[in-house]
């Protein structure tokens, strides 16, 4: 062990250069040892090793041996045990150090080796006091630097953690999304497909047609969507969809029954805020299909003071139990909102249809 080796080779030099002091001898070595291999179990047990450490000390010195390393096993204990968090211990077997030292250079000394030492001065106790001071405070530091340390690696952890889950939560918007869509066209053509068979097989071709549309936008969408697992950060390899698409959801929910009728120029918007809205439109569009009875939506863009007001209804009524807006679309709606600055009302209108009201700024804050 390196403190052990330097304890005993500093030891020997430190008593040729203090020959009035005791030589060392087999006592003086065994009790130097004894407080280096202490050392071992600082880690385990830092309370008892910053006390032994501090008695084997306090006895060498008793014993009239010449100052030196000894210390430095002192030193060692007591920032283990500041760092482990046990400070009160390592300040207190310091102080019984300091406050032993005190009593045997100040009065101890005529009858403890070695014989004629004379007696230290106030002065010189003071000195000591200053160094024991300046190990402790250099131990509290390193303790309040570690502290500090750790807390950044776990601040660092959790926003890793947060961004993990704000990350999944994205992909699970996305996929709800665009499965509902999908699978709700789907499964009206599907309907529709085999009722009419055998009565009118080319209406049945052109519905199994609109699956067929569908199904292949489904699994595109959801490849670029896996395709951000596979190469996190990884540009994807077609844009994002956008108000730009809005013919195309247009023509999709025609496909499944519903008319929808577009009121106002759709703005153009950052890629952010025009696939939240783009969305927005989407999973209205669908709970119409899934949830409501009327057969005709309606969706309606307006801008005043820097906002988009997005508005889609339906003349209802509901004929789904969760109609009522609790599901996973309407809160993933809310949450696409809410990451652009802006809100979502979404619930029953007086007349028994069913509204969904998205304001969104114009500007996010990553363009401002």
């Amino acid at each position: 062990m390196l403190i052990t080796a330097f304890v005993l080779v500093g030891s020997n030099f430190a008593a040729h250069s203090q020959p009035h002091r005791e030589p060392l001898d087999g006592y003086a070595r065994v009790l130097l040892l004894v407080a280096s291999v202490l050392l071992l179990w600082r880690h385990r047990h830092p309370v008892a090793v910053v006390f032994g450490t501090a008695a084997a000390a306090l006895v060498y010195l008793g014993a009239g041996y010449p100052y030196g390393p000894v210390f430095l096993t002192v030193a060692v204990g007591c920032f283990s045990a500041v760092v482990a968090g046990h400070r009160r211990a390592a300040w207190a077997a310091v102080g019984l150090l300091w406050a032993g030292h005190a009593l045997v250079a100040l009065w101890l000394y005529r009858w403890l080796p070695p014989k004629g030492d004379p007696a230290a001065s106030v002065g010189q106790e003071i000195v000591v006091a200053t160094w024991v001071l300046a190990v402790v405070a250099v131990c509290e530091l390193a303790r309040l630097r570690r502290e500090q340390w750790a807390r950044e690696r776990a601040d660092r952890a959790q926003a890793a953690r947060r961004r993990a889950d704000e990350e999944r939560l994205r992909i699970a918007r996305e996929l709800h999304d665009v499965l509902a869509h999908s699978i709700s066209v789907i499964n009206v053509q599907a309907g529709m497909g085999l009722a009419l068979l055998d009565s009118d097989p080319e209406q049945a071709r052109a519905a199994l047609t609109t699956i067929k549309a569908a199904s292949k936008e489904a699994l595109g969408e959801v490849r670029q969507v896996l395709d951000t697992l596979r190469a996190p950060g990884a540009a994807p390899r077609t844009p994002a969809p956008g108000l730009d698409r809005l013919p195309e959801l247009v023509e999709q929910a025609a496909a499944a029954g519903l008319t929808v009728d577009v009121r106002g120029e759709a703005p153009h918007l950052p890629p952010g805020a025009g696939l939240a809205a783009f969305r927005i439109v989407q999973e209205a569009l669908t709970n119409v299909v899934r949830h409501s009875g009327s057969r005709h939506a309606r969706v309606c863009f307006e801008q005043a003071g820097g906002e988009l007001r997005l508005r889609v209804d339906d003349d209802g009524p509901a004929t789904g139990a969760d109609a009522g807006g609790s599901g996973n679309g309407l809160a993933g709606m809310r949450e696409r909102a809410a990451a652009l600055g802006g809100t979502i009302e979404a619930g029953p209108r007086p007349d028994g249809g069913f509204r969904v009201l998205a304001v969104l700024p114009l500007r996010t804050r990553e363009d401002q």
